[in-house]
């Protein structure tokens, strides 16, 4: 039978873990803050702001809550980064993606402290994780590793196959799984828009990372028997709905279904790990910044 790995259980877990972490800050006289600045009206970013407000109140970070005009000059946001970044009340900052297009999303993430970079863009975060010394891990990778881990599944030795390459998901992801750490260890292959016979090396991974951003792209003649399968997308496609359309990922979950051993659900699989591990990044900048040890789950 497959296991239907539950995102939302396991990020309750993590969350539940942090509380460890957050009495040892308090203890210090330390309240971990997440500041979340938001230069959009797109209702989706509002939502996953407001969501992530949430969760910070939930497990006792403080949220910063700050809404910029997207009209508004570039500069507006890089000083409010500025104003962050000197602010030693704010141990995380997060600026919602996407930006307006008159604003260069590749200099905001720049403009961020890499101490408070708790998504772990910046460049110089970047290179720490790819040299194996990562201050923080990109939420969405993390989060997966912490999924694979649920699922009992040991990916040293183990052939895993990364479909897709961005800078969010894809290329942080095959890193981590490559590492000589635990939750790596794997021999990893990274897929893209010009990979040749795709489907062949699907089929021969042991662990399928589908994040392309390409609505049911995967589906179950493209996975391996018994492989465990983590699907990254979250497409809106058109459907005989009252909203009008349907939430999908990159993977045809009801074929693949039958053929993987463990498959995460759309939603309720990784979406509600990437904002749990922002949590986790949260609380570990807070330590760091304040010189305080915490034990982490």
């Amino acid at each position: 039978m497959t296991d239907i790995i539950d995102g939302d259980a396991v990020a309750q877990s993590v969350r539940e873990d942090l509380s460890t972490a957050i009495d040892q800050l308090a203890d210090a006289g330390v309240q971990p803050s997440l500041a979340t600045v938001l230069m959009s009206d797109d209702p989706a970013s509002e939502t996953y702001v407001s969501m992530k407000q949430d969760d910070c109140a939930e497990v006792g970070i403080e949220a910063i809550d700050i809404d910029i005009d997207p009209g508004a000059d570039a500069s507006e946001l890089y000083d409010t980064i500025d104003d962050l970044n000197g602010d030693e009340n704010v141990n995380g900052i997060l600026v919602q993606m996407p930006v307006p297009d008159h604003v260069s999303d590749r200099e905001v993430l720049r403009a961020i402290d890499p101490r408070k970079d708790v998504d772990g863009f910046h460049p110089e975060n970047v290179g720490r994780l790819v040299a194996g010394d990562a201050r923080y891990k990109p939420c969405t990778p993390h989060g997966i590793q912490k999924l694979v881990e649920s699922a009992g599944v040991d990916t040293e030795g183990k052939d895993a196959v990364v479909v897709g390459r961005s800078d969010i998901v894809g290329k942080p992801m095959a890193n981590l799984l490559i590492q000589k750490a635990p939750g790596g260890n794997a021999t990893t292959t990274v897929c893209h828009s010009r990979t040749q016979n795709l489907a062949e090396k699907t089929r021969n991974a042991d662990i399928l990372v589908a994040a392309a951003g390409v609505p049911e792209m995967i589906d179950g003649d493209m996975v391996g028997e018994g492989a465990t399968v983590i699907d990254v997308g979250i497409n809106r496609v058109e459907a005989d709905t009252e909203k009008g359309y349907e939430l999908v990922g990159d993977v045809e979950y009801e074929s693949a279904k039958e053929v993987a051993g463990a498959i995460t659900p759309v939603p309720g699989g990784v979406g509600p790990m990437t904002r749990a591990m922002l949590l986790y990044n949260t609380v570990k900048a807070a330590g760091l910044q304040h010189d305080v040890d915490v034990d982490l789950p």
